[in-house]
């Protein structure tokens, strides 16, 4: 009689989970709108959130921390791999919407009760996955020819500090996955790079165009200007590679040349490519420790990987810069659906997107965020791939609205005030885990439901 009972319960709720999956989408909205406030106060680092795990978490289920330029890997550098779940989260994304979003919404919930539990086996479990997380990636790099796509899931969680530059260069598509053609490849590419710093930079003016010309003193006023606040790049001869790798790329890039901001994104690469020559902390580097073969190396390695990331952007840095603007407008209108409260105080107040948002875009974040995190932040970037740009727009309303509660209590100045000097100067690793784990998981639920963000 008990079974019998059981099976007519079951029988019963099976028209009411058919029912609650023909109105979700009439109530996906509002859900998503309390997303933010299921996130408060949870200081989860990685994307515990994403996923309810029935089995124990694996060794690869905590963050990987990494702010620092030192190419030692200290007991900060555990990290979390869920981004390997990313292809399930794909599959999902085959069956119909409705289903889908159920099981997000669901998994979403049941992890908001289990919350506390997960958080004290990462921090318990976090010194523990250092050489587990460090075989995963010596493995990955081992191989005659390496799997990007395995690495790009671990590498999304941060990379081991010394173990950097070799991977981003296989993360951009600069070095061969095949170890065999690896070094061959970036000879000849360095070599390459010397010949077109020959034939552009080491000419007298009287030889370049008006138009070079006023380029390349513009690229000379803003290199001093490149990230102020660490003293490395006050260094004349640093500032002198920076000018070069700038100036060659616009010449060999007509379509754009020059725009202010491409400055800053060829920080993080000069950055990570002189740490596997010069040890410790980048406020205490002098790039004149060098030899010039080495530092020929290192401009040579961020010009190449440079390039390859703007191949993915190139209409974000032509004329009008189309690119960013569509960016900036899918952006407004994420933030409309996630944080309706935020969106529409922002509105009221005449401010417009384009005002704060459109030098994220420019920039990255980089002049937004410590620059000692930028590099962990630019491993998640590199990872993402030629899908980087859409995804740009899921860390940014995750970063604005880090901040929801704030900006609403303010008018046009001082939001204006605020969005331009945001208080990120304290910001750890931790801060900036949870803008990712956010973006990773508005993107997983938005993804697959572009219907949502329609007007």
């Amino acid at each position: 009689m008990k079974n019998n009972s059981n099976h007519g319960l079951r029988g019963e709720d099976q028209p009411k989970k058919e029912s609650a999956l023909s109105s979700l989408d009439a109530r996906f909205n509002q859900t998503l709108r309390n997303v933010q406030g299921l996130l408060k106060g949870r200081t989860i680092p990685g994307k515990v959130l994403l996923t309810r795990r029935s089995d124990p978490l694996d060794d690869s289920s905590l963050q990987e921390h990494s702010p620092s330029y030192h190419r030692s890997f200290s007991s900060n550098d555990a990290g979390t791999s869920d981004h390997e779940e990313k292809p399930e989260e794909a599959e999902s994304t085959s069956k119909p919407n409705s289903n889908a979003n159920a099981n997000k919404l669901k998994s979403l919930s049941s992890n908001a009760e289990n919350t506390p539990k997960e958080v004290q086996k990462s921090t318990m479990g976090a010194r523990a996955t250092d050489s587990a997380r460090l075989m995963k990636f010596s493995k990955f790099l081992s191989e005659t020819t390496v799997i990007l796509e395995k690495l790009r899931e671990l590498a999304w969680n941060g990379i081991p500090p010394y173990m950097r530059p070799n991977i981003w260069r296989l993360l951009l598509g600069y070095a061969p996955p095949n170890s065999d053609r690896r070094e061959g490849v970036l000879r000849r590419k360095r070599l390459e790079y010397l010949d077109c710093v020959s034939q552009y930079c080491d000419i007298p003016d009287t030889e370049r165009s008006d138009d070079e010309i006023n380029m390349l003193r513009q690229i000379a006023v803003d290199c001093p200007r490149t990230v102020p606040d660490v003293s490395f790049f006050q260094q004349a001869q640093v500032q002198k590679s920076l000018e070069r790798v700038l100036y060659t790329w616009a010449i060999r890039h007509p379509a754009s040349g020059y725009v202010q901001g491409i400055n800053d994104l060829a920080t993080p690469f000069l950055v990570v490519f002189l740490s596997e020559y010069l040890e410790g902390s980048a406020d205490n580097w002098s790039i004149s420790d060098l030899s010039q073969d080495k530092i020929s190396n290192v401009e040579a390695d961020c010009y190449w990987c440079l390039s390859k990331l703007l191949d993915g952007m190139q209409d974000h840095y032509t004329f009008a810069q189309p690119g960013i603007q569509r960016l900036v407008f899918k952006l407004k209108e994420l933030v409309r659906r996630i944080d309706e409260p935020v969106s529409r105080h922002m509105e009221e107040q005449g401010l417009e997107f384009l005002q704060f948002a459109f030098r994220w875009f420019n920039c990255l974040l980089i002049r937004e965020i410590p620059f000692h995190l930028v590099t962990r932040l630019w491993d998640t970037y590199l990872a993402e791939g030629d899908a980087l740009p859409d995804f740009l727009v899921y860390i940014f309303a995750s970063f604005l609205l880090t901040w929801s509660d704030e900006l609403q209590k303010l008018d046009f100045q001082e939001l204006v005030m605020f969005l331009q000097h945001l208080p990120t100067q304290n910001w750890t690793d931790q801060e900036l885990e949870m803008v990712l784990s956010r973006a990773y998981m508005w993107h997983s639920m938005f993804n697959s439901s572009p219907s949502h963000l329609a007007s």
